[in-house]
């Protein structure tokens, strides 16, 4: 099967300003400096929990229904930079995040990853993210696989009920 490229040259431009930016410290106000903000879950803004040192939120750009991220509160992109307490809770939140997306989506399975850096895929590196999202056998279909487009059948605001209702309590 022959590799089809998609040019968006356009793109270069975005990257390299993008990439000052968080090197010269001079970026936009962090949108999840802004989540991480709130004390409480909320539905406009995608907040599911709400932990001293960290937070879940839904995805804005989901690959599939379910798909969250798991953050510090704190700004920080570097796993190493992390306190230890920010490292315990934010594994604690993430067992507490598969846990939701299992009990509301009845899964195959659940990804969990994190795109390290511009480089690595983040979109946006200088605040470190991680992300969970459930996954079915076959759940790549021909929109996936021929039109290279996701089709996401719930909102995300009935993604939010979903989960909330069976987030876990804290321990």
């Amino acid at each position: 099967m022959p590799l089809e490229q998609l040019w968006a040259a356009w793109r270069n431009d975005y990257v390299v300003k993008a990439t000052a930016e968080e090197r010269a410290g001079t970026a936009d106000r962090c949108v999840f400096c802004h989540l991480g903000a709130l004390e409480e879950p909320s539905q406009d803004d995608g907040v599911l929990a709400v932990r001293p040192l960290t937070f879940a939120v839904l995805n804005a750009y989901p690959y599939g229904s379910g798909h969250l991220l798991v953050l510090p509160r704190r700004h920080v992109g570097d796993l190493q930079l992390l306190t230890s307490a920010e490292q315990v809770e934010l594994w604690a939140l993430t067992v507490e995040a598969t846990g939701a997306i299992e009990a509301a989506y009845h899964p195959d399975g659940v990804n969990l990853g994190a795109n390290l850096g511009r480089a690595a895929g983040a979109g946006i590196p200088a605040h470190l993210h991680l992300h969970a999202l459930p996954r079915w056998s076959g759940d790549t279909n021909f929109m996936t696989s021929i039109a290279s487009t996701r089709v996401i059948p719930e909102s995300l605001a009935t993604a939010w009920t979903k989960l909330t209702e069976v987030w876990p309590t804290p321990r």
